[in-house]
């Protein structure tokens, strides 16, 4: 092929004249071909990467509609919040602060309502805070007359942008109030700053908190009313999901480990992964969840710290899966006789362990107390026993010195070297069953909290509807 173009390029026309000399003429369309031809291939690979990237796109929204639902819900939002700047009504209403509405709907609509709750109403504690005091901040200034007026808004700003920006570093607060103080820094810094030029400074404090309500107010209807998306039900399914994948992960790297048996799923087996990675997205979605009120079955005070001591607990279960993984993966391996003469007991252990696992799991899903979750937790008890007594009738066949290879096929004795792996991954199977009980502790933990909060609602909820009753009476 590299031949054959070179000949193309290469050809030339010859014209011969009367007098026997010849002219030379090269095609005049070598320069301009290959311009095209990488044009050409240019163009076909950005359509390439195009394509490619509309694929992506449309396989996630696929697999997650909920996102293509958010987006949808975003424009929605902002093409009514438009309103406000469109209709003249409302536009002499708030003045030109009417971009103070987009903005809002831009920076605190979230995917979830918890998540909007929380930007949402920090937002407007914040700014009307912020506003009251930095026309009080103002009144103060004016009064002490032009010399000292720049140095007492100074100073205010000084102050309290000051002692805002050090309550974002206590944990409590930035928990739950971290956005609110930043706003509350920018807000009360933007008005102080104002009122030192503007002379109507009470109608651009009301105009912003005005514009600010407005947003907020449709976020919250728009969140709430078209296909929510509640932080708690998701952290509910989270913590399920986790389950599931920890039992399987369990249950597959023990059986691969004595079975040696490649048709186990590596996704199920690199489930336990998702576990050790969780703990920021369940902070997040527990924190959110406070915000949400009563949904489904999940009441405004359902106990969403529990979640994050049930996420701590499989995590420790998760860390001891991992090192399981790297005694599979270890070029240290056992003995097959080994390996054979515990393979029963750690088998029975990892499968009991499995089972209980995926039963909190289902007592999670319908939050109640599972009725075999004890039977369960006793076979796993009675497996390690079993385990232990394996353990303790390796010493037969320990072997101290590891020289003479004959002596060991002799006497049937094993190198020391040789047991350490699969004492390794019994000692492991023996940690994981200590944490489950902790696991089945925090479940539990969990159901009676959710019980006593849902009688607590009820109560509450009880002299209510009599009181309606009477009066139908």
């Amino acid at each position: 092929m590299a031949s054959g173009k070179e000949l193309c390029e290469g050809v030339e026309w010859r014209i011969r004249v009367v007098d026997g000399s010849s002219e030379v003429l090269v095609p005049p369309t070598g320069l301009a071909r290959k311009v095209w031809l990488r044009t050409k291939g240019l163009i076909s690979g950005l359509g390439m990467k195009v394509r490619m990237f509309l694929k992506q796109a449309w396989d996630m929204g696929a697999n997650d509609p909920r996102k293509v639902i958010h987006c949808i819900k975003v424009g929605l939002a902002l093409t009514i919040v438009s309103l406000v700047y469109f209709m003249r009504p409302l536009y002499d209403g708030v003045g030109g602060n009417a971009m103070w509405a987009i903005m809002t709907v831009v920076v605190v609509f979230e995917p979830t309502v918890g998540a909007t709750l929380y930007k949402c109403l920090n937002r407007v504690c914040a700014t009307c805070l912020a506003g009251f005091l930095a026309v009080g901040v103002h009144w103060i200034a004016s009064q002490s007359g032009d010399r000292f007026e720049p140095f007492v808004v100074g100073a205010s700003i000084f102050i309290l942008a000051s002692i805002a920006t050090f309550s974002r570093f206590i944990p409590s607060v930035k928990s739950m109030f971290d956005y609110g103080a930043m706003i509350f820094i920018l807000t009360f810094s933007i008005v102080a700053i104002s009122g030192y030029r503007v002379d109507k400074l009470f109608d651009l404090a009301h105009q912003r908190i005005s514009t600010i309500i407005i947003g907020t107010s449709l976020c919250i209807l728009v969140i709430m009313l078209v296909c929510p998306i509640w932080s708690g039900q998701e952290l509910h399914s989270l913590t399920v999901r986790n389950m599931d994948k920890l039992s399987d992960s369990l249950d597959g790297c023990v059986r691969l480990y004595f079975t040696n048996s490649n048709g186990e799923d590596d996704q199920k087996l690199q489930g336990y992964k998702c576990v050790l990675s969780s703990k920021a997205s369940e902070e997040s979605m527990a924190n959110f969840a406070r915000w949400e009120p009563s949904h489904g079955r999940f009441n405004f005070r359902h106990p969403w710290k529990q979640y994050l001591k049930i996420g701590a607990s499989m995590r420790s279960c998760a860390y001891c899966i991992e090192a399981l993984n790297s005694c599979i993966n270890s070029e240290n391996q056992a003995a097959e006789s080994i390996k054979k003469h515990l393979s029963t007991s750690c088998l029975k252990v990892s499968s009991s362990s499995s089972s209980a696992i995926k039963e909190l799991a289902e007592s999670v899903k319908k939050m109640n107390k599972s009725p075999t979750i004890d039977l369960l937790v006793e076979e796993m008890n009675s497996a390690l026993e079993e385990l232990h007594n394996d353990l303790k009738s390796l010493s037969h066949l320990l072997n101290p010195s590891t020289t003479a290879e004959n002596q060991i096929s002799a006497t049937g004795l094993v190198p020391f070297m040789e047991i350490i792996p699969v004492v390794t991954l019994a000692s492991i199977l023996i940690e994981i069953s200590v944490r489950i009980e902790a696991l089945v502790g925090s479940v539990e933990e969990l159901v009676k909290e959710s019980e006593m909060k849902d009688k607590i609602v009820a109560k509450e909820e009880k002299p209510e509807g009599t009181m309606k009753a009477l009066q139908r009476v």
